[in-house]
């Protein structure tokens, strides 16, 4: 018995050590607003309060464009995914984003609601209290969701669409970021929100890309350190529980607007076979498949990505 309780205390003793170890190497605090702020939010971001949160946003170009540019990102991402296309595109056009709901500074839904439905809500109140009627929506991944089934629900406030690698049709994923996965399994989704290791973020990020030399430590730490924003990592984990409308996608063959479907060909999460549904479902589509490109396209490739969407905005 005295061995037995030896080895049992030897046991927990060393559970207890090797808690320690792990929070000690990967357990991170939530990083307050006001300091992301400082590193995220310079000029020209502004706070828009929306239903309750104050979303972080950037409305960048000629002011007086009745129809500007609206572009969403997609899942664990930032406005600051179309960094580099916004910095050409404000010459000519005028260029809004936001970080959604549950990334980047705004912060999680106050009613933890992730539906697409609420999403599509969410943009319908953002563009009212901006005072916009009418834009050029365009999006990325859960992003590209988002802005089709808008479009589906609001013809009359979308000039034009553009759908990158964009979500909404059964999928099988050929591979899927780690930090995906762990949102989905028990008992480890749970740990993530305080035990989250930056390599979860690099490999996520590596997942999504095709040239993984683009994918820098600057770059990484971006999204490391926005998913570190309060309330970011239990969204992270509640968005995977979302009601799914798993026949929503019929919708798209209603969709009359010029749409863009544009797609990286080495897309392992959303395959360019889907691609090729929205053009077969759409009524008036261009479809660009951009070769040597992953799921993010206009962040791996912003200028090969975004000559297209110039060519596309610029043709009758």
């Amino acid at each position: 018995m005295k061995l037995l309780s030896r080895i049992i205390k030897i046991l927990l003793l060393s559970i207890g050590f090797l808690v320690i170890l792990i929070l000690s190497l990967y357990g991170h605090r939530d990083i307050s607003l006001e300091e992301l702020k400082e590193q995220y939010a310079p000029s020209p971001s502004s706070f828009l309060s929306v239903d309750g949160m104050e979303v972080h946003y950037r409305d960048e170009g000629d002011s007086r464009d009745s129809i500007p540019i609206v572009l969403i990102h997609g899942t664990g991402a930032s406005l600051h995914t179309f960094d580099e296309w916004s910095a050409q595109l404000k010459s000519n056009f005028r260029v809004i984003r936001m970080d959604l709901p549950a990334y980047g500074l705004t912060g999680p839904f106050p009613n933890r609601d992730y539906s697409i439905d609420n999403y599509v809500h969410f943009i319908r109140q953002f563009l009212s209290v901006h005072g916009i009627e009418k834009c050029i929506l365009g999006g990325n991944s859960l992003g590209g969701n988002i802005a089709w089934r808008f479009t589906a629900k609001y013809p009359q406030m979308v000039d034009q669409l553009i759908l990158i690698d964009a979500a909404g049709y059964p999928n099988r994923s050929k591979s899927v970021p780690l930090a995906f996965k762990i949102a989905q399994l028990p008992i480890l989704r749970h740990i993530f929100t305080f035990i989250t290791p930056r390599f979860v973020a690099k490999q996520s990020v590596e997942n999504v890309y095709e040239d993984k030399t683009k994918v820098t430590d600057s770059l990484v730490d971006r999204y490391f350190e926005l998913t570190l924003r309060e309330g970011n990592r239990q969204a992270f984990i509640d968005r995977f529980d979302a009601k799914k409308d798993t026949s929503a996608y019929q919708k798209i063959k209603s969709i009359k607007q010029r749409t863009l479907v544009l797609w990286g060909d080495q897309d392992n999460l959303i395959p360019k076979e889907k691609a090729h549904q929205f053009h077969n479902d759409l009524q008036n589509d261009t479809l660009v498949i951009l070769k040597g490109v992953g799921h993010v396209p206009m962040e791996e490739n912003p200028d090969q990505s975004l000559k297209a969407v110039i060519s596309f905005l610029n043709s009758p």
